[in-house]
């Protein structure tokens, strides 16, 4: 196997043979990513008690709540202990978190509609600040899903067929943030193909289950490539590799139909422009910015 060997040449960031302060250490980033996502998750049911306030009437879905929830539960998961640790010596383990974090939580995440939350509960200020970045050019180029496809799916190849993967894994910088661009592209590539909250740039569904149809077959060639040895540069056993293969080829497999099924389910077809009724019964128009009604 090109690039596979039968042994980890990239060390450990965490020798257990260290000096008592290492425990410290290894210890500061648990508390960090606890801290981070009990804020986060505090945060957001603040904003849902908050939106519930201003329009009882309207509320807030439990099941976003329930997603976003999920979404941190299982990014825990991902960054704590024993998995956390494991992805820094095993392919397996790393490969494992790459899925949960560069899939499965950036869809429970794009579900639990962030940006429509923050749109309810801001100050007027704050919510026109946030539509005008929506429609930014910078956003809406970076919401199209031909790039956060290439994002994510893209830069698959550049990691595991260059030497990019030994380097991020040899300093725990690195590898922290290989896991924040899993993270950051799996979640733009979600909204761009299934996401509920406004997006002015993004096509229509078949133009969006093509590039799902896309990312599907790269994630497959890529895994392929992986298992068979072809273009590989992992410096790690080659059952750890393989089995690394799989692992991204079955559950990958997984995740991109949850999301196809995703953006199946929040598919509404638009209705066709009708001329405005006018006279005694007509109901005026509701005012829509962004795709979010205006309270």
């Amino acid at each position: 196997m090109d690039g596979a060997h039968d042994a980890v040449h990239h060390t450990h960031p965490h020798d257990p043979g260290g000096s008592p302060g290492d425990g410290v250490l290894e210890a500061a980033p648990t508390v960090l990513v606890l801290t981070a996502l009990l804020a986060a998750a505090g945060g957001y049911l603040l904003a849902v008690r908050r939106a519930r306030r201003r329009n009882p009437v309207q509320g807030w879905s439990g099941r976003r709540s329930a997603s976003f929830l999920g979404g941190l539960a299982v990014l825990a998961v991902a960054l704590l202990p024993p998995l956390g640790p494991a992805a820094h010596t095993d392919f397996r383990g790393h490969m494992a978190q790459h899925m949960l974090i560069g899939m499965y939580v950036p869809l429970a995440l794009v579900l639990a509609a962030p940006v429509t939350l923050a749109l309810r509960t801001l100050p007027a200020t704050g919510a026109r600040r946030v539509k005008a970045l929506l429609h930014s050019r910078p956003a809406r180029l970076s919401a199209h899903p031909a790039v956060a496809l290439a994002l994510s799916t893209g830069t698959l190849g550049l990691l595991y067929f260059t030497p990019l993967y030994d380097m991020a894994m040899a300093h725990p910088a690195g590898h922290w943030l290989m896991n924040a661009h899993f993270l950051a592209s799996g979640c733009l590539f979600a909204h761009a193909v299934a996401g509920p909250d406004p997006a002015p740039a993004r096509p229509g569904v078949p133009a969006r289950l093509v590039y799902l149809g896309i990312a599907i077959a790269a994630h497959a060639l890529i895994a392929q490539a992986m298992y068979g040895g072809f273009f590989v540069h992992i410096h790690a056993p080659v059952d750890q590799v393989r089995q690394g293969a799989e692992i991204m080829y079955y559950a990958g497999d997984v995740a991109e139909l949850l999301l196809a099924a995703a953006l199946v389910a929040t598919w509404r077809p638009g209705r066709r422009s009708r001329r405005p009724r006018t006279g005694p019964g007509a109901v005026p128009a509701r005012p829509t910015s962004g795709g979010v009604p205006v309270a």
